[in-house]
Parts: C-alpha cells; sequence; structure tokens
C-alpha cells in the first residue's frame, strides 16, 4: 500500500484500498507533490454510497415491466372555461413575481463541443441579427422583467467544474448584461466518478480521476452545499423558475406557470410540449402509483401502459427541462444527496491503462452516473404539468446540424417573431416555400412577452428589410 505525507493523506489512502480502488493509486510513486495534491482531492469527492448504489443498479435483473398511465395535465387553452382559468391563473402569477418572490435559476454546465466550439453552450450566439449570446438573450429577459415589475430577480447559474472560469469571466466582461452582480450567483454542478463493468473507478490521467458531472438532479444539492439556497431564503424567494441554458424560446417567469403551480402549493412542477410522434427521442410523463414520473426515451421498453397500448404512442406530454421549484421543497431535496435515484449510461469512456497510457475506446466500456431533477416529482405532494405550445417556449441548441441546431433554433426564432407581428395586425413578407424575406428580432428590452410587443408596437409598421426592435 502506498504511503501518504500525514495521517489524514494516509487514512483516505486505505479507504480506497477497503472499497477496492486501491488501482488509482498504482502511480503515486511517479508522481510530484502539485499532482499528488491533485489526485487527493479528486478522491476527497468520491461519492461510495453513490457507487453503492450504482453497483446495486448494474447488477440488477429486472424482468417486470413497471405500469404507468398518462398524467393529468392542463392543456394549452381552447375552451372558454380553460382561457378563463388561464387568465386567472397569469393575474395570480403577475402578482406573485410583483411581490419579488420568485428567482430563476439556469442549468449551464454543458460545453458547445457537438457544436464546433470549446466554451460555454451560454455564450454561443443565437440571435437572428445582433447575434446575442444565450446567456444575454436570458438576461435581457429577467432585466425586462425587473423593469416591467420594479423588482430585482435573483438569478443562479448552475455551472461545472470545466466551464466555470470561462462563465463567469463572460459575465465580467459583459458587465453582466446590466444585470446587479449582486443579485447574481454561481454554483458548480457536482461530479460523480465514471466506472468500468466491474465498478473499478476510471483514471483520466495518472493523477486525476475520471469525474463525471453529476446531472441536472445535483441541482438540489449545489443549491443546499454552496449556501445559495439560505440565500435565496434570505431575500424573500419562495418559488424558482428553472430551465437549462440552450432553449432560445424559454419564456422566463411565466406568470400563467407560476399562478398555476402556486394556486395549487406544488413542491415541483412542469412544462410539457405534444410529442410529434411516438419515434421522438424525448422523455415524457407519467403516473406511477399515482405520482408523477418522467419516462426517459430509453426506458419506455421497460414499462407498460395500465389500459393497454404502446407506451410510445400512450405518452404524449414530453418533457422539456422547464420547473417551478419550492425553495423549501428544494432545500429538504437537498439536504440528502442520495435521495434521487441514479441513472447509468453505458459510455466509450478515456481512460489511462496500467501502462499510463490513454486510451480512447471506440465502443462503450464504462458507466457515467446521473441524478435527473424531474426525478423528484415523485416527491412532491403536489404537483402540476402545464402543456405549453413548442413553438412558443422550446427550441434548444444541441446539435452543429440536423434537429436542434443553429439552423433550427434560427428557423425557430424567425417564425416565433414574425408570429408576434403578425397578430399585431404588421404583415411578414414570405417567400415561396414558407421562409421569411426578411431576418427580425425583437429584443427582450422591448418586450419579453407577446401581449406587451402587442401593445406597444406601431401597427403601421412596414416590414421591408432585416428589422430589429429595441
Amino acid at each position: 500500500m502506498e504511503r501518504g505525507r500525514n495521517s489524514k493523506e494516509q487514512k483516505l489512502i486505505e479507504k480506497m484500498y477497503e472499497q477496492s480502488q486501491g488501482h488509482i493509486l498504482r502511480f503515486w510513486g511517479e508522481l510530484n507533490d502539485d499532482e499528488r495534491d491533485l489526485l487527493v482531492s479528486d478522491m476527497n469527492r468520491i461519492d461510495f454510497g453513490v457507487l453503492e448504489k450504482a453497483a446495486f443498479l448494474r447488477d440488477s435483473k429486472i424482468d417486470a415491466k413497471r405500469s404507468v398511465e398518462p398524467p393529468d395535465i392542463i392543456p394549452v387553452p381552447r375552451t372558454g372555461g380553460q382561457i378563463r382559468k388561464e387568465i386567472e391563473a397569469a393575474q395570480a402569477g403577475a402578482s406573485f413575481i410583483e411581490s419579488a418572490r420568485a428567482a430563476v435559476f439556469t442549468a449551464a454546465g454543458g460545453q458547445s463541443s457537438r457544436l464546433g466550439l470549446e466554451s460555454p453552450k451560454g455564450m454561443y450566439p443565437v440571435s437572428p441579427i445582433r447575434r446575442k449570446s444565450l446567456f444575454q438573450v436570458h438576461a435581457e429577459k429577467i432585466l425586462y422583467i425587473q423593469n416591467k415589475f420594479c423588482i430585482k430577480v435573483p438569478w443562479v447559474i448552475m455551472v461545472s467544474e470545466i466551464n466555470r472560469q470561462q462563465t463567469v469571466d463572460f459575465f465580467a466582461k459583459n458587465n453582466y448584461f446590466g444585470l446587479d452582480k449582486n443579485y447574481t450567483g454561481f454554483i458548480e454542478q457536482g461530479m460523480f466518478p465514471a466506472v468500468d463493468k466491474n465498478g473499478k473507478i476510471f483514471l483520466r490521467d495518472k493523477f486525476r480521476v475520471f469525474l463525471n458531472p453529476s446531472g441536472h438532479g445535483g441541482t438540489f444539492s449545489a443549491l443546499k452545499e454552496s449556501g445559495k439556497i439560505s440565500w435565496l431564503k434570505e431575500l424573500g424567494v419562495e418559488e424558482v423558475f428553472y430551465f437549462q441554458v440552450d432553449n432560445v424560446l424559454i419564456k422566463i417567469l411565466d406568470p400563467v406557470f407560476i399562478g398555476h403551480h402556486t394556486g395549487k402549493s406544488c413542491g415541483i412542477s412542469s412544462k410539457s410540449v405534444q410529442k410529434r410522434g411516438p419515434g421522438e427521442k424525448v422523455g415524457v410523463f407519467a403516473l406511477e402509483d399515482a405520482k408523477t414520473i418522467v419516462v426517459e426515451y430509453s426506458e419506455l421498453s421497460a414499462v407498460q401502459s395500465k389500459k393497454g397500448g404502446d407506451p410510445a404512442v400512450t405518452l404524449t406530454a414530453g418533457n422539456i427541462a422547464i420547473h417551478m421549484i419550492n425553495t423549501d421543497f428544494a432545500e429538504k431535496i437537498g439536504a440528502d444527496k442520495h435521495r434521487l435515484g441514479l441513472h447509468l449510461a453505458f459510455k466509450a469512456v478515456p481512460f489511462i491503462d496500467t501502462g499510463g497510457n490513454l486510451v480512447k475506446p471506440q465502443k462503450p466500456n464504462g458507466y457515467k452516473i446521473e441524478t435527473f431533477i424531474f426525478d423528484a416529482l415523485k416527491d412532491s405532494e403536489n404537483s402540476v404539468i402545464m402543456e405549453v405550445r413548442r413553438e412558443n417556449e422550446f427550441s434548444p441548441l444541441k446539435n452543429k446540424t440536423g434537429d436542434e441546431s443553429p439552423e433550427t433554433v434560427l428557423a425557430d426564432q424567425l417564425k416565433f417573431f414574425a408570429g408576434w407581428f403578425n397578430e399585431s395586425g404588421i404583415n411578414v413578407p414570405a417567400k415561396q416555400d414558407g421562409s421569411f424575406r426578411f431576418k427580425l428580432e425583437v429584443s427582450p428590452f422591448y418586450a419579453a412577452f407577446k401581449e406587451d410587443f402587442i401593445g406597444k408596437i406601431d401597427k403601421n409598421m412596414v416590414i421591408d428589410r432585416d428589422t430589429y426592435i429595441e
């Protein structure tokens, strides 16, 4: 067994061997003090409770299918009664926002690697004309809400180990996009080790453990451990609006959603969109034992519909990772870091072999461990699922080409803004193929909500060139 440089370090080394992970110290004798410090730091971050749960999942053989059924949802309003309920929810939500009891949380731990860049995804330029970054678009929406309701809105941004410094520097360089930096906080997503088929932890260097982001379920523990949940509560925040940074059409602090969520005293609530079809690779909401859950697309084969039929067809409420979360509820979930279930993804994980060489496998060779925020739904006594129109609220940026790419995100924004102009009685010229002749962009400084835009815009306006409204 390797020897530590002090008693504390020696106990840590002994623990690694007790947990059958002594192999991560195989290069200890070659390391200098700085490298040993890094390895010790990584070893201190290993949660063996998580590894134990992951091993149980990895070795379990579950043959019986779980029975699920479609959940109750608040549909996109179509009838007079539904429209009245939406108006009531909007009024209640607006009053709640005005009382300065709501905050915003953005999951922004990802990089733009799949987009061909090595920078935080939130820095990617997306707006049609001014090429504003995702971070700037979101910040301007928050600024608009602050000005509209004469309040300050706290904004918590969850970053990762790999993009924290770039993100913080980007905000500082841009003067926080006009927001008060004292109301903007950064927290770091947790990390879990990646393991091979036998549960052995991978090394990514001779002196570094392969640690992988813990998934968006780490929101709760990150809020708790960083002290940000206490900070929010000290500011009087009772509800947090959660979304992921790559959704350019996000309707931040939607009054209707807040009204429905607070009206039923929910711990956590969600927005959904209608699935495009059985083959769309999106998680779907369902009820299992009267509790709301999300069934991932890859897990549909493990469930069956209570009333018969293919779950891929009967479960149509797609999860789009937009939630309202009560701060007391978030604090309760965050207090127990093992409360949420684990999800294992069998992936190709680069690793250092016994000879100290970096191996980049072409096929899956190990498991990355994650937690998902929606697994907290089953712990919420009350929960609302509110359906929205995809074209109004959901256009994520994930791929370099094809679906959910810069091309589709641009097209979705143009269609979105054109809808605002058309509903205002302003014609937006289109080509024969249905695309628009000119680019359109409405700054959130001008209006973040359609109703405000329609009330402000000059109805005599003519669109005869690329048009930016601010």
